[in-house]
């Protein structure tokens, strides 16, 4: 990946008025304290690997839903939701596989925004007496 650490990317994405309206809504908070974050990003792991690292990924532009994960607000507010948003922002060309590095790279960025959004600590391990 080329570009800055996450939070110099944040910078330059407050900047954008299309990325800057994006946060974590009630649900995705909830969502955060009962999960944690530690099993958040481990579902943010299989996103980014699953439907963004291919070279060229189905439905690509369309993949990421707008919400219902914490990780797909992310992925939107910090441009990691298609190929073309990753070229733009990250520097990373489509056309060919997402490096372990490149995927490594893009979850440091959703998780330093989601910690940012929350705006408060967020629990790594689920909260006590959430079934799943």
């Amino acid at each position: 990946m080329t570009g800055s650490a996450p939070q110099d990317l944040l910078l330059r994405l407050q900047k954008s008025h299309f990325r800057a309206r994006f946060h974590l809504d009630e649900q995705a908070r909830l969502y955060l304290e009962n999960r944690g974050l530690d099993a958040v990003m481990e579902h943010g792991t299989a996103f980014i690997r699953d439907r963004l690292a291919p070279a060229w990924p189905a439905q690509d532009g369309k993949q990421t839903p707008m919400r219902g994960h914490p990780v797909f607000i992310a992925q939107h507010a910090t441009g990691s939701c298609c190929r073309g948003c990753l070229a733009k922002w990250h520097g990373i060309a489509a056309g060919k596989p997402l490096s372990r590095n490149d995927q490594d790279a893009i979850l440091a960025v959703l998780r330093a925004w989601i910690l940012k959004d929350m705006g408060t600590d967020v629990p790594h391990k689920p909260a006590q007496g959430v079934l799943f």
